[in-house]
């Protein structure tokens, strides 16, 4: 559980700076790990509802949308199951305006539900079994498919009946599973989906939870009444004219300094083939970034408050992504295998000055997205392997 610790995400976040919606859904959750699933399933689900809002990115100025793809990669008993309350939220929108696509479909049934979306839609699947029995036969297709709908590059198909297309694809998608159905969609670390879909990595396993005996009558109200407010949103963009969103310049330049920072560090660490999900992380943020300010209802430029959660949100995902990246290098297992994620307390540790002072440690940590429990922990932890000793109250030294 204290490797999980390193890998949370919502304990991070200052919980009242994130749009009302959200808040909302995380009142259904009440531990950690719960708490990062429900965040992450109703980003992805709240992806798929603004899809004529774009920003530009990169040299050629190319258009992004806020799909987010999500696998949450866990054992049975994890706690998964609550991203379903995502599920529930999205149905309320299918009812108006079919968006949903069944996970349980065929490679040709998904592409023309897809098409007949006008290549809008929302997947969500919670049943590991049926994603690997759909996958055996079509798991590179699929892998094709998805990897082009999430650069949004168009999808073509030609078959004896005809040939036919799909143009800009805006696909979000919610997946949760275990590490072999994982593979089963990555095979490899090389392969160009891995940094193209976000992975949340639960090791945790939960014990019985009378809760699901007696919820209270108002949670389960709860996705429902996102749900219409994000229907009001998707009608407000299913049609008229596409609008651009976009950061501020002095967010975009501290987007480009995190990110070099965090790629010097976990490419020094994993190595060159964990490049393209350091890289690829930029537009995930923005992404992120861009679906907070539509939940507040903001259409033109992000707030401050919401490109800082989502740069938090981002750096955590990567290193749920470094675990993964780990997990498919290793030897594959049925359930998600103990092995450890990046080690940020090494990192932190090796950047240590000779002498410090733990408040400047708990503001350079904050930086990184460490909490301050976080670090004092590590920090108690470390004197006791006498590895650093106290000189004064909050100065410390590294021992030789």
């Amino acid at each position: 559980m204290e490797e999980q610790d390193d890998l949370r995400i919502v304990e991070h976040l200052d919980v009242q700076k994130l749009p009302e919606s959200l808040q909302r859904m995380l009142f259904l959750a009440t531990t950690a790990d719960e708490k990062d699933i429900i965040l992450m399933s109703t980003l992805a689900g709240a992806s798929a509802c603004a899809p004529n809002l774009y920003f530009r990115y990169g040299p050629t100025g190319k258009k992004y949308y806020a799909n987010l793809q999500c696998f949450i990669l866990a054992a049975a008993a994890s706690g998964k199951g609550i991203a379903n309350q995502a599920l529930e939220m999205m149905r309320v929108i299918d009812e108006q305006h079919p968006l949903l696509i069944a996970g349980d479909s065929t490679l040709a049934a998904w592409y023309k539900a897809l098409a007949e979306r006008s290549g809008c839609g929302y997947m969500h699947e919670s049943e590991g079994s049926v994603i690997t029995d759909i996958w055996k036969t079509s798991a590179a297709n699929y892998n094709t498919a998805l990897r082009k709908a999430a650069e949004h590059e168009s999808i073509s198909r030609n078959r004896c009946n005809g040939a036919s297309e799909v143009r800009c694809p805006k696909l979000s998608m919610l997946l949760t599973g275990t590490f072999n159905q994982y593979r089963a969609l990555v095979p490899s670390v090389e392969n160009g989906y891995f940094s193209r879909l976000l992975t949340v990595v639960i090791r945790g396993t939960n014990p019985f939870d009378k809760r699901y005996v007696s919820a209270r009558g108002e949670q389960s109200l709860i996705p429902k009444q996102v749900g219409h407010q994000l229907l009001r949103l998707y009608e407000s963009f299913s049609q008229g004219e596409e609008r651009e969103w976009s950061l501020t310049d002095a967010q975009k330049e501290r987007l480009g300094e995190h990110l070099e920072t965090e790629y010097t560090t976990l490419i020094g660490l994993l190595g060159e083939n964990f490049h393209s999900a350091v890289v690829r992380m930029a537009v995930q943020i923005e992404r992120i970034a861009m679906i907070l300010s539509a939940l507040r209802g903001n259409f033109a430029e992000c707030a401050d408050d919401d490109y800082e959660t989502a740069e938090i949100i981002g750096n955590r995902l990567l290193l749920h992504m470094a675990a993964a990246y780990r997990m498919i290098d290793g030897d594959a297992q049925d359930i998600v295998p103990e092995i450890k994620p990046l080690d940020q307390r090494r990192v932190l540790f090796d950047q240590l000055k000779p002498e410090y002072k733990l408040q400047e440690l708990i503001s350079e940590a904050k930086l990184q997205g460490i909490s301050r429990a976080t670090i004092i922990r590590w920090n108690d932890t470390w004197q006791e392997q006498g590895r650093v000793e106290k000189i004064e109250y909050g100065h410390y030294r590294k021992v030789s």
